[in-house]
């Protein structure tokens, strides 16, 4: 597997979605005690963002977007899971029967994704790291963790 500065270091990361980025990282940093770990904006504002707790990570992202048909308060999170080969994984779950919400694709970030619908709706993303790319190069800024 490759190493990627701006993917979260677990292997499976939950991600949750948020109509306000920035007001969630704050409350959930302040009332949790979880760490910043990064930011980004776009537009002057935070669409994503990933934090620590304790030894896991955990991403908040922001409703629409490439997460368009989520809403907060309805389908409001997803699950990130690390895989050695993004392309065939998605195969093997189309085959099962998956319903294929974004194919694969390289992301900025240095990592090629897809997401899936299971059988009872819950989302998943898999992610394979396939450059290891400081998060500055797509617009986050990194905190001190």
């Amino acid at each position: 597997m490759i190493a990627n500065q701006s993917a979260p270091a677990s292997a499976v990361v939950p991600m949750v979605i948020y109509e306000d980025v920035s007001k969630a990282l704050d409350w959930l940093c302040g009332a949790f005690g979880f760490r910043e770990r990064l930011r980004a904006a776009h537009n002057g504002v935070v669409s994503h963002a990933q934090i620590l707790a304790g030894t896991g990570d955990i991403m908040i992202g922001a409703a629409g977007g490439p997460f368009t048909r989520m809403r907060a308060g309805e389908l409001h999170q997803l699950v990130l899971v690390e895989v050695e080969d993004v392309d065939a994984h998605c195969e093997r779950a189309r085959r099962f029967g998956a319903e294929i919400l974004q194919g694969p694709e390289n992301m900025p970030f240095g990592v090629r994704q897809y997401t899936a619908s299971d059988h009872e709706g819950h989302w998943w993303t898999f992610s394979q790291n396939i450059a290891d790319v400081h998060p500055s190069a797509w617009g986050a800024v990194v905190k001190d963790a």
